[in-house]
């Protein structure tokens, strides 16, 4: 993705979180959504009529992912995340620290696997 790419998050409706999707280009751009380091099915990347470039994201969040403490979800395209967004269910928290800190172990969990798959892809030309 290009400099210019911002995900904008637009609403979370009905278990669906939307977002535009700015400055992508003419072909719709391949976006994953992760949690828990899986892959979260039925992303949904739509052109905007009359605005070349910008895509409407729709990501149904399913039920079975839900449970007590702080779910967070990665919006990536390749090894850019793009977004995220974080769900607190049961306990009312005082505070945000626990989302922030699960964002970044989630982001650390993407770091940790690119740093060992640039490991394996360079261990074998140095040989």
């Amino acid at each position: 993705m290009s400099d210019g790419v911002k995900l904008t998050q637009t609403r979370i409706r009905a278990g669906v979180w939307e977002g535009m999707l700015g400055g992508a280009g003419a072909t719709a751009p391949k976006l994953e959504v992760m949690h828990l380091e899986k892959p979260v099915p039925g992303v949904s990347v739509t052109a905007v009529p009359g605005r070349e470039g910008d895509y409407a994201v729709r990501v149904p969040i399913p039920a079975e992912l839900l449970s007590e403490g702080v779910q967070t979800f990665l919006i990536r395209s390749g090894a850019e995340t793009l977004a995220h967004f974080t769900i607190i269910t049961g306990v009312a928290m005082e505070d945000d620290l626990r989302a922030e800190i699960d964002l970044l172990r989630a982001e650390l969990d993407m770091l940790k696997r690119a740093f060992r798959r640039h490991c394996l892809e360079t261990a074998g030309q140095a040989g």
